[in-house]
């Protein structure tokens, strides 16, 4: 995927009701890493949404990080599912 901004860029913050892409969503492991990299990600430019709802916002069974830079951009962080014992 790439994602571009030159001069016949329209400037301005991403809305994520406008058309185009939401959000990325990406497998990002297990919990712990999730947990892990959501732990990380403000020292990177971005903040978790949905805090209270985290790490659920996006159902009971779906273990994710939503996050958002300072441009707008959001990112899905998701969980692997945990393996069952049979």
């Amino acid at each position: 995927m790439v994602l571009e901004s030159g001069t016949d860029h329209v400037r301005g913050r991403t809305e994520r009701l406008r058309s185009g892409m939401n959000h990325l969503a990406l497998w990002a492991g297990s919990r712990a890493d999730v947990d892990a990299l959501t732990g990380k990600a403000p020292q990177h430019g971005w903040r978790l949404l949905f805090t209270d709802l985290h790490p659920h916002a996006g159902g009971p069974q779906h273990y994710a990080a939503f996050l958002e830079d300072d441009a707008g951009f959001e990112v899905e962080l998701v969980a692997e599912e945990p393996e069952k014992s049979a």
